[in-house]
This record gives structure tokens, sequence and C-alpha cells, in this order.
């Protein structure tokens, strides 16, 4: 697709236009990151009322800090895809588009009228990522799908916790931005199919289940190959032993974890037991997995024995993975942070600035892209849609009259 913002194409997705008609977080924040990378996202809300997201908190003033941040980049749009006129135009628009990102409970744009076949009929090379709690298929497909339901149904939240307590959620909506981020992936994949390949238009199923399933390790050819189902265990991992996280004497926890023989032998090494590297409970991995509660006892009195600078001071010196478990508050005062610019500010017209992660990953040929604030309701119903379609005034002026848009 020609750009029609010149000054995007020096990005790396410059040149590209996505249709946003997702909501909430997974659809939208996978047209978030081509929005990040120069891409011309426009977001379509419903008339009024516009994404839900909107609608979530927190607030500053009347600003919502959800949508500021995952709806960055976008232009909005309004679009009423309930009204014959309004699939019209949503059909006219997708002839002026590479992509499509969809996230609503599989058959409502085929209730809609919104068919993929209706949409590639109207362009070949269209590409259409279609998110769903559950797929496109299959018995469940009709079921609502959220985050957690997602962790719950892919297999996480069952391992996730401590043995004697109920599963627990992780802390953030991980599994809304795995899905978003496999779905760019896949968006990005189709595109390049299409150009580069001729592989025309194409129509991408991703469930958000599948989204986690996909990243939980050796978790089904385990219990497939071996018959162990692996249970909840609080803290520690089988890949790390010794790997906890340890109080310190100042009374923060910190993170350590060992895998590879070398790491363990540099442990030993800081921590003055060289008693461990001739002991045959820790020769490998695998036994030392085996004694992981005694080591990780050991490493916990060892840790709380030294003051926390000294403790980061030979961690550093033996080159061990570890970190202490940061807060919000910490992540924005660290030096490393600040030294790497991972968190940036972007001005809001209505609220000022709002400090929220930057544009990742960096990369060495292209330049920096700057952060356009998340768009107001609609603010740019008449440049879209003269741009785009070639509208007139009197035609505007009847499709908001109608509650098209």
């Amino acid at each position: 697709m020609e750009s029609t913002n010149k000054v995007n194409e020096q990005y790396l997705l410059g040149g590209l236009r996505i249709l946003d008609l997702g909501t909430m977080v997974s659809g939208p924040v996978a047209c978030t990151l081509f929005g990040d990378f120069g891409a011309d996202v426009i977001k379509v809300e419903i008339p009024e009322r516009g994404d839900t997201v909107r609608d979530i908190g927190p607030y500053v003033d009347d600003v919502c800090l959800y949508w500021s941040v995952e709806n960055r980049n976008k232009r909005s749009i309004t679009l009423d895809l309930r009204q014959p006129r309004g699939r019209e135009l949503l059909l006219k628009l997708i002839k002026a588009v590479d992509a499509v990102v969809e996230n609503f409970r599989p058959g409502t744009l085929e209730r809609w009228g919104l068919s993929y076949e209706t949409m590639k009929a109207e362009n070949p090379n269209l590409i259409l990522l279609r998110i769903s709690g559950f797929g496109q298929t299959g018995p469940y497909r009709e079921r609502a799908g959220y985050d957690r339901i997602a962790l719950a149904f892919g297999g996480v939240m069952g391992i996730t916790g401590f043995s004697d307590r109920p599963p627990v959620k992780i802390g953030t909506s991980v599994a809304d931005y795995q899905t978003a981020l496999l779905g760019a992936f896949a968006l990005l994949m189709a595109i390049y199919h299409r150009d580069m390949h001729n592989g025309g238009g194409q129509e991408i199923d991703l469930a958000m289940y599948e989204a986690i399933a996909r990243f939980t390790d050796v978790l089904i050819p385990t219990y497939d190959r071996l018959g162990v189902a692996r249970q909840r265990r609080g803290n520690t991992h089988f890949a790390s032993a010794p790997g906890e996280h340890f109080l310190t004497s100042e009374g923060r926890y910190i993170i350590l974890t060992i895998s590879a023989n070398a790491g363990f032998e540099r442990l030993c090494r800081v921590m003055g037991r060289p008693d461990w590297q001739v002991d045959p409970r820790f020769r490998s991995h695998e036994s030392r997995w085996e004694h992981v509660d005694e080591l990780n006892k050991a490493v916990a009195e060892w840790i709380l024995s030294k003051p926390e600078k000294e403790v980061c001071r030979l961690l550093d010196e033996g080159k061990l993975a570890y970190s202490f478990i940061y807060s919000v508050a910490d992540m924005m005062t660290d030096e490393h942070y600040l030294a790497r610019e991972t968190i940036t500010t972007v001005n809001d017209p209505k609220i000022g600035p709002i400090r929220m992660t930057g544009v990742i990953p960096r990369f060495s040929n292209a330049p920096k892209k700057s952060i356009k604030p998340a768009p107001d309701l609609g603010d740019s119903n008449d440049a879209v849609y003269r741009e785009l379609l070639g509208l007139s005034n009197e035609e505007l002026e009847s499709l908001r009259s109608d509650k098209v848009i």
C-alpha cells in the first residue's frame, strides 16, 4: 500500500496501513506494535462510546491511562459496523489497507455481513488477523476468552503458585500481551509472504490459549514421554538449582538462579564452598535439583548474613545471574532503566506528560520513533474519510447525524 504519510516511510514499517477493529488488549496491542514502528494504524471505534478499554481506568482527570498506553501511535475513527452504511464504509476502507485485525467472538463479523470472503472480494491482497479466546474452530469456539481464561486453559495458571494454595494469576495481562506479540509476528509473516512471494491475502486464526500453550516449555512432552505432570512449586523451577527468592539483610528479595555447571562452580567460589564442587550430590544439574531445598537453604543463609552491597559485589565478581525483585518505584529510578531510556515520556495534550515504556526493541539502522499520544475518540474522522474515501462535508454530516460515525 502506498503511504499517505510520507514522513513515516523512514521508519521500519512505514508505508503499511493497518485497520484496527479490535477491542480491549490483545488485538489492539498487536496493532500498537505496528504503530510503534511507523505503520499507519487506524483504530475503528463505536460512535459515542469508543473502545471498552476507555472505561477501564485508572484515570487522570477524564483520561484513561490504560487507553493512553495501549493505543498510542494510532488514529481514531468512529464507525458503527452493525449498520448497513457502516458495513459499506468499512468495505471501502478495506481497499486502502494492508491488513485488518479483530478480536471479536467468532461469528461476529459474519453476522454483520463482513466475512473474510466479503472483505477479500474488495481487496484480494488483504490479510485478516483474527484473535479469539479459543480460535475460529473447535467445540469451544463460541466461548468468550479473556486473559486469565487463556492462562487457565493454556496450562500456565495450574502450575503457578504454591502447592498448598490455589493457583495464582500472573500480575499483568500476560496472555493478552503474548497473543499480541504472536499476532503481530504472524501478521508480518503474512505480509512478507504476500509481498515477497506473491502469496496474496490470507486469514490468520490465533487463539489466546494457544499463544499460552505454545510457550509452556517442556510441560507437554514431559507428561507425554515420562508421565510426569508438573505441579505448583512456588518460586523453584526445575531449570534452577539453586534458585529461589532470597531475603536480604535489608529486607528486600533477591533472585538468584543457577543452571549450568560452570555457573555453580563460580557460585561455590564466591560463597567460599569448595566442598560443594566435589560433593557427589552436586555434580550435575539433575543431581542438584534432587537436593534443591538443601542448596536453597544454604544460599539463603549466606545472602542473609551479608550486607546487600557485599552480596551484589560477590555475585557480580562471579558473573552470576541475579536481580532484586523490583517495585514500579524501583523501575522508575534505576540507573539501568534510565541509561537505556526503557521508560519514556509522552506528552498528552489533556493531562500533560505520562511516563510509559518506550519503543522496544532498538534497531541500529532505523531512526528512533517518537510516540504519538493515544487519540481522542474519532479525532481522525474527517482526515481518514476524506483522505481514503474522498467523502464530502455533506456526506460526513449525514453519517454523523445517522450515528454511522
